[in-house]
């Protein structure tokens, strides 16, 4: 089985387990993330791959991380994430990418990211829910980000943190890549 079909099925079976333990009907569910029905049904018969904004969505409305829905293990408190086993959920052309380095639930999910982005690219996110704070550290170039239209510039070595409940853009604008490192915390649903 291919990593996508490996993807596919655990997003499936994780979404499903996810929804019947929240209690959420496919129309409810479809409601706090703002998917349709049809795509929440497609997901859980793993008949599609969803782009990375609806799985982020989908996360968000469930109250559980990226990594949960994707985990394709259930294994012991302690978890090593071989680095061949980061999820890349994102990338482009000219090599910007996104990689889940790992991610937990606690109390509310937690998610370690690893990002690229080549001079020039960017990647815009939806809010998330009330409550969810971003931490970046810059290891490599100068990212800028954009939180609610208001632009701050975050040098190679400076870390920022924000609240992420708002349209929020990580992007290069200068001459080399930007490498850098990203925790999310999302807070529990009631």
């Amino acid at each position: 089985m291919s990593d996508l079909d490996l993807l596919t099925q655990s997003l499936a079976r994780n979404v499903k387990r996810w929804r019947t333990e929240r209690g959420f009907t496919l129309e409810a569910l479809a409601a706090r993330a703002a998917v349709s029905r049809g795509m929440l049904i497609q997901i859980e018969q793993a008949r599609t791959n969803p782009s990375l904004g609806t799985v982020v969505k989908i996360g968000d409305a469930l109250g559980v991380s990226i990594t949960t829905l994707l985990d394709y293990e259930q294994g012991p408190k302690v978890r090593i994430v071989p680095a061949e086993q980061a999820v890349r959920l994102w990338h482009t052309e000219a090599g910007s990418y996104n990689r889940l380095l790992a991610g937990t639930e606690a109390p509310g999910p937690l998610e370690m990211w690893d990002w690229r982005l080549m001079p020039g690219e960017g990647s815009p996110s939806d809010p998330h829910p009330s409550g969810t704070v971003e931490l970046v550290h810059v290891i490599a170039g100068d990212m800028t980000l954009t939180v609610d239209g208001v632009e701050h510039d975050v040098p190679e070595g400076a870390s920022v943190s924000f609240e992420a409940n708002t349209p929020h853009t990580y992007a290069n604008k200068g001459e080399v890549p930007v490498e850098m490192v990203m925790a999310v915390s999302v807070p529990l649903v009631h």
